[in-house]
């Protein structure tokens, strides 16, 4: 544990696990060991999602303080679990979190890329980086198991929403755009590239379960292996509005939504995962590939005052549409309805 003795070290209560992290006024990279307590919404999404399926084989590359594992370890049944860093001060103190949480998984102390080509593979990987994932997608597809899971997270919002646009095309091939559906085309963008990486080894990343949320990115991609498969998630990627290419299909699977639903409403430890995912599981339901936001819309073609929210989505559903809010913006709808039978409603005619 030599240099963690320089920072002060709390115990922190997350889900069923406590562990001892380094504590700092400001989270950043420059902590001995990484844990950023705004993600612990991102693990409960993980293992409500990771519960629909049969036993697994998981990986945590980047694992920091183990939090990630050790809760797959107390809340879950996997077959196996593998926690890896590069740092020695954090595979130190996994293993001191892991002994105090009465937990016994593999360790590993090497480089992410490394741990996961010598590895045979697993059946879910998490990528749960700061920053960029690019540095890893190419090691995570290749070892990532027929039917598996691949879940990514991005904190790359200056490249990915538009901020930085050369920056996009250099990380991520594509064009982003800054506007009200930032947020959704950047996560599109995202979700294009990683399956650029896996379709060169013939891997057909099918998105089943997508979000934005505080400052991040975060795709869980159900693999499936074949090059007809492949070609069909290529045939997916298009341009939408000076943006792109983007994946244009769906970001969600509906009944995997529902499921995780279900499960969430069965535990307190899930209660704000819960809600999050509630929002997400009617959005899923709605075949539209954006959404449209309210405030963006009603300024852009003079339209005062705004109408409430729940109101237009009424008389959406009244026209014979679907319509839910959307988990991307408070001001946002997704519905199946076209934009100009959508401003003819706003206009009220």
């Amino acid at each position: 544990m030599a240099g963690l003795l320089d920072f002060k070290m709390q115990k922190i209560r997350e889900g069923s696990a406590e562990i001892f992290a380094p504590t700092a006024k400001v989270i950043s990279k420059k902590l001995p060991v990484f844990y950023n307590p705004v993600m612990s919404l991102n693990r409960d999404i993980t293992i409500l999602l990771l519960e629909q399926f049969p036993k697994m084989r998981l990986c945590d590359p980047l694992a920091g303080t183990g939090i990630r594992s050790i809760r797959f370890a107390k809340e879950l049944k996997p077959e196996s679990i593998t926690a890896n860093d590069l740092s020695e001060k954090a595979v130190a103190l996994i293993k001191k979190n892991m002994a105090h949480n009465s937990v016994k998984f593999e360790v590993q102390n090497k480089d992410a890329n490394i741990m996961l080509m010598e590895s045979t593979g697993f059946d879910f990987i998490d990528l749960d980086v700061f920053g960029s994932p690019n540095f890893v997608l190419d090691s995570a597809a290749r070892r990532l198991s027929r039917k598996g899971v691949l879940a990514v997270t991005a904190t790359d919002a200056a490249a990915l929403c538009g901020s930085s646009p050369k920056a996009c095309i250099r990380k991520y091939w594509a064009v982003p755009k800054k506007s009200s559906i930032m947020h959704e085309t950047g996560l599109r963008i995202l979700i294009r590239k990683v399956q650029l990486i896996g379709a060169q080894y013939d891997k057909a990343l099918v998105p089943i379960f997508s979000h934005f949320k505080d400052h991040y990115f975060r795709v869980f991609f159900k693999c499936l292996k074949g090059k007809r498969q492949a070609d069909e998630i290529l045939s997916q990627h298009q341009c939408f509005e000076g943006a792109g290419p983007l994946w244009a299909g769906n970001l969600w699977d509906f009944n995997l939504a529902k499921k995780m639903l279900k499960s969430s409403e069965s535990s307190a430890l899930y209660s704000d995962a819960g809600k999050f995912i509630r929002t997400i599981a009617q959005e899923a339901s709605i075949n539209s590939a954006v959404f449209y936001d309210i405030h963006d819309i009603c300024s852009n073609n003079g339209i005062n005052p705004v109408p409430k929210k729940e109101d237009i989505i009424l008389k959406i559903m009244q026209r014979g549409y679907s319509a839910a809010s959307t988990h991307f913006k408070g001001t946002g709808i997704r519905t199946n309805i076209g934009i100009k039978d959508f401003l003819s409603l706003l206009k009220n005619k």
